[in-house]
């Protein structure tokens, strides 16, 4: 059936339709000529910016062929100051100062590990410490073959946890001159462990047998240059070291408490 009447919007829409004048050729043909020098002035920035992004991926990669390099650079560097000291301490007849070089050349590796380790990961903003302790041990195990004694025994312990380096490189070598201690001066087999801890958040630990501490034994007020390290870095990461006879009574426990913050 038709429909006698047309609804307000109807009426409306059919009006503005009606008051239109007509188009010509000519007007189309304006708008689209308009329109396709719109979409070329698009190409064009679309291309700029393909260039421009072009040109930030080849920085990206020269950066980081330049960081690859200077990485490189560094542990060559390293690992000729670790061989100069030790030739310059198997060549020096004076024990003490023989030790202390073969020391430095330790300390030395130590940081260049730690590089290492840190390089081989995607990022260095966190260090997988545990990874971190298994290497450092089997490295120390290794020093002590080819030093023609016998293979020192050292057990990691404990559970992996990201460390943000500006804790993880400190602890790396707190941990380190707690190795080398026990190397020198404990006996049996070295444990390290790396554990979660209620009141401080984590705790690192190396124990071995050996004679106990004098009583009293503050490592802050020690001479020697590695105790006065430890309680440097332990200072740097707000951290607190412990001292004790281990589990067992016949072993020294040094613990260092501290947060990964």
């Amino acid at each position: 059936m038709p429909r006698e009447h047309a609804t307000p919007g109807e009426v409306s829409l059919s009006a503005r339709f009606q008051s239109q004048e007509p188009r010509s050729v000519a007007s189309y043909e304006r708008e689209l000529a308009a329109a396709r020098v719109t979409e070329s002035q698009l190409r064009a920035l679309l291309a700029q910016d393909q260039i421009l992004l072009g040109q930030k991926d080849e920085l990206i990669r020269r950066q980081e062929v330049l960081n690859q390099e200077c990485h490189h650079r560094l542990l060559n560097n390293l690992q000729m100051i670790v061989s100069l000291l030790s030739l310059q301490s198997r060549r020096e007849t004076n024990i003490e100062a023989s030790t202390s070089l073969s020391v430095a050349a330790n300390r030395v590796g130590a940081i260049g590990r730690l590089h290492r380790h840190l390089h081989s990961m995607d990022s260095t903003e966190t260090v997988e410490f545990k990874k971190y302790l298994d290497e450092l041990c089997r490295d120390h195990s290794t020093m002590s073959m080819s030093e023609e004694r016998p293979t020192q025994d050292i057990t990691v312990e404990g559970v992996e946890m990201s460390l943000a380096t500006v804790i993880g490189i400190p602890l790396g070598l707190i941990a380190n001159e707690l190795v080398t201690n026990a190397i020198k001066h404990g006996e049996g087999r070295i444990t390290v462990k790396l554990e979660t801890h209620v009141r401080k958040g984590y705790a690192l630990s190396v124990c071995n047998k050996g004679p106990a501490l004098p009583a009293g034994f503050d490592p802050a007020a020690c001479d020697g240059l590695g105790m006065n390290l430890v309680s440097s870095f332990v200072r740097q990461i707000g951290g607190e070291l412990r001292i004790d006879r281990g589990d067992g009574s016949d072993c020294t426990r040094f613990t260092v408490l501290f947060g990964d913050s």
